[in-house]
Formats: structure tokens, sequence, C-alpha cells
């Protein structure tokens, strides 16, 4: 199959060209450790492998993804064409890679809560937060805890 040069090119300059199927693309902010801490929760139990890409630029890759500037977190995922933006927790990944819901383009955790995935501390108290979905259908609570 040949294609052409503009077809080519946005092929080459799309973040997810130079990964396989399946793979996790993880824009982190530069020098961010807790972010290595659920990527590697996202290899054990998603069973992905994650690229990780320090990104000081990430804000305009938000922008790009349709992250509601107030959900920002640390670190954004690109998963199968879904967008996870902080520390979502795992299972609510996998249950929205799963079924793939009508108008949701992706799940956020904004900031850093203690005791999201990746964020536990031993012996501090966990933080309450919302885990909210956000696409063409709006944004919306998908999860509390």
């Amino acid at each position: 199959m040949k294609l052409s040069l503009p077809v080519a090119l946005l092929f080459l300059a799309s973040p997810g060209a130079a990964l396989a199927a399946g793979d996790a693309l993880v824009h982190r902010d530069p020098g961010c450790g807790c972010c290595e801490k659920w990527a590697k929760m996202v290899r054990d139990r998603l069973g992905r492998k994650v690229v990780m890409r320090e990104d000081p630029s990430r804000a305009a890759f938000q922008r790009r993804n349709g992250v509601p500037p107030r959900l920002s977190s640390c670190h954004t995922a690109v998963i199968d064409g879904m967008i996870f933006e902080g520390h979502v927790p795992i299972a609510y990944m996998q249950r929205v890679l799963r079924t793939r819901p009508a108008g949701v383009k992706g799940l956020a955790v904004a900031g850093m809560p203690l005791g999201s995935d990746g964020m536990e501390v031993p012996g501090a108290q966990r933080q309450r937060y919302d885990v909210v979905a956000f696409g063409s259908g709006g944004v919306k609570v998908f999860a509390r805890h």
C-alpha cells in the first residue's frame, strides 16, 4: 500500500504512530515520580506496555485531546484511543476500555488525591475524589471515592 505524502506525514505525526496496538502512551510532567507507580499498575493490571514521555507542553496535549482544564493532573495516558487523565483507578479504565460507553472519550481524576491508584501513602488518610467521564456526552461524575 502506498501512502500519499500528506497522509504519511499525518500518520507519523500522530502520538500513537510508533506504538503497537494496545500500548499505553503516557505524557507526564517532567520529573513526576508518582506517574511511575501508576504506570506500573497499568502494566501489571492491564497487561499493557507503557511508554512514558516527559512532556513540558502537556497542557497543549490535554487541550488537543479534550481534557477539561479543571480536570488536569500530572499525567495523561492514551490507550486504545481513550484518554485517561491523572490517577484513574485501573478497574474503571478496564471497564471503559471494555464497554466503550457512548459519548465518553475518557476518564479523569483531577489533581493527585492521596489514596488514588499510584498515590497511596502508608499512614496517610485517603482523600475523597471523583472519577469524571468526559467527551461528546459532556462532563459527568463516573464514580465517587
